[in-house]
């Protein structure tokens, strides 16, 4: 079975999450899957930009609490969206939680229709947005991410562009995209590469420090007796003990 869905047109390669019937969650065979082909567009020379999308009407829900991913897995995902060195652009028609909001901080370019919604969501399961927080700490508003990561609210598409979670949001997001990959298309390859290092430098000295410690923290937390209870009730559709 196929998670990772492969189209290209124009030297735009399109790979879609395509595991609908867990709302494209991250478990441990999606997200091999996922650096696989990465890790094919990279060795492309005929490949020019990436295009990360979905099927369904959920772009990701998070880790799959079933099957989840190692953290290290996780990390060596987002480090090779960062490190590809071709642009990596995300396209949301739908839902964003938890972990799916990693993605999103990893890809360059992330746009959005306006009926998407997003939540950081891991506090109410008893975790926290750990390993994920390597992309998104260096591009995204402080004081909007303390809320959001503290709260687990969700959020419309005109605020995750406000906060910086996204870039660019509109009614069709194929309109608002166009001029984008048209513009990768006119790029040099070799100054495409080049100008992408200049941007995720920072972002990648935040996983040289800090993965390690995110990825224990992480594993920690997923081990915990909070987390098997707020696990558990998601899955059973219930609230949590600590619900007050």
């Amino acid at each position: 079975m196929t998670l990772v869905g492969r189209t290209r047109e124009r030297g735009v390669q399109t790979l879609s999450l395509d595991a609908t019937d867990t709302r494209n969650a991250l478990s441990a065979a999606l997200v091999g899957e996922l650096a696989d082909a990465l890790a094919d567009c990279a060795g492309d020379d005929d490949v020019r930009a990436v295009v990360l999308t979905h099927t369904g009407n959920t772009f990701c829900a998070g880790a799959d609490l079933r099957d989840p991913p190692h953290p290290d897995a996780l990390v060596a995902l987002l480090r090779g969206i960062v490190e590809l060195p071709k642009p990596v652009v995300a396209r949301v028609t739908g839902h964003v939680r938890a972990g799916g909001l990693g993605l999103l901080g990893a890809c360059d370019i992330a746009a959005a229709s306006h009926d998407a919604s997003f939540a950081l969501t891991e506090v109410r399961i008893g975790v926290a947005p750990a390993v994920i927080s390597l992309t998104l700490l260096p591009r995204a508003d402080p004081r909007a991410l303390a809320r959001y990561y503290l709260t687990g609210e969700r959020f419309d598409a005109a605020e995750a562009v406000r906060t910086g979670l996204l870039t660019v949001a509109g009614d069709d997001v194929d309109d608002v995209l166009e001029p984008v990959l048209d513009g990768l298309r006119k790029a040099a390859p070799g100054a495409l590469a080049e100008t992408k290092a200049l941007l995720t430098a920072r972002v990648l000295e935040a996983f040289d420090q800090d993965a390690a410690d995110l990825t224990a923290l992480s594993a920690r937390l997923f081990s915990s007796t909070q987390a098997r209870e707020g696990m558990t009730a998601f899955l059973e559709r219930r609230d949590p003990a600590w619900v007050l």
